[in-house]
């Protein structure tokens, strides 16, 4: 399960980063700010799985 939230995290990650870089070249405000808060969601839900492992008993 792990494994696939950090494949989630790594593709909203790169979605929302697209997202970010296409509304800068186009000018699209909107877009852009999409584009960072998917990043952003991404960036936590990683975040998120780090600390799950760090606390994970081994």
């Amino acid at each position: 399960m792990a494994a696939d939230e950090k494949a989630q995290a790594k593709g909203e990650q790169a979605k929302g980063k697209v997202k970010k870089v296409v509304g800068d070249a186009v000018g699209n405000e909107s877009l852009k700010g999409k584009g960072r808060a998917e990043e952003s969601e991404g960036d936590l839900r990683a975040a998120k799985e780090k600390a799950k492992d760090a606390i994970k008993p081994k």
